[in-house]
């Protein structure tokens, strides 16, 4: 007998297509670039063109430090989550006796239980990556951010071309942290599995929702485009 059901089957399908359809729209599309993050990006972008003009720029630093720290946070975060994933996929037995027990258990094979957690350890395992390598981009950030040209400079084409390579360094940075967040948020809808898999889809919608408020009808977002 397989794992998992048509119905399970369905529910994965559905987190994943949902994932990977809220990416598109967040990165690649005309509606994105009017979201939260793509509002940032135009920030960072005056940013480094106003750091240019500033021959003191201990705060810049301070603040990129502040960033690499918050990205390293998440890192780490991510491991324990990875290390309290694995183990409680080493106690499949003890585990599945403690669900059965409860007013909302949900009967599960114990093949299947370990594929969903297998599943997400892999979650974790992909956001991990994402802020590590967010906190790599980070760190060139602030060695640009070192090497740039000094005021005086700030007219030439190479002070120009500067600015536009940090900045675009500093978007990536700012996309791998936001791939890593969005990996977190989904896992909390992943979860939903664990009690069938109707709650997974109803999870990951209501996950969807709110990620999708908070880019286009949040409070936040009408602060950064207030004038």
């Amino acid at each position: 007998m397989p794992p998992f059901t048509l119905l399970d089957l369905f529910a994965l399908a559905w987190f994943l297509a949902a994932w990977i359809a809220y990416s598109i729209v967040i990165e690649m599309t005309e509606k994105g670039q009017s979201g939260l993050n793509a509002l940032m990006n135009t920030y960072r972008d005056q940013w480094m063109e106003r750091l240019i003009a500033r021959d003191m720029r201990m705060v810049d630093a301070q603040v990129t430090a502040a960033l690499q720290n918050g990205t390293a946070f998440f890192a780490s975060t991510s491991l324990i989550a990875i290390g309290g994933t694995l183990t409680l996929l080493r106690s499949t037995g003890e585990i599945l006796t403690v669900v059965a027990e409860l007013p909302f258990g949900v009967t599960s094979s114990r093949a299947l239980w370990e594929l969903k957690m297998l599943g997400l350890a892999i979650i974790f395992v992909y956001a991990f990556f994402k802020f590590a390598w967010s906190y790599r981009l980070y760190n060139y950030v602030a060695i640009l951010l070192g090497a740039m040209p000094f005021s005086a400079d700030k007219e030439t084409p190479e002070a120009e071309a500067h600015i536009r390579r940090t900045a675009r360094l500093f978007r990536s940075a700012g996309q791998h942290f936001n791939r890593g967040q969005r990996g977190f948020f989904l896992a909390i809808g992943y979860l939903g599995w664990f009690a069938g898999p109707y709650a997974l889809i109803a999870a990951t919608t209501a996950v969807i929702i709110i990620l999708w408020r908070r880019q286009f009808a949040s409070e936040s977002r009408r602060a950064v485009t207030e004038d």
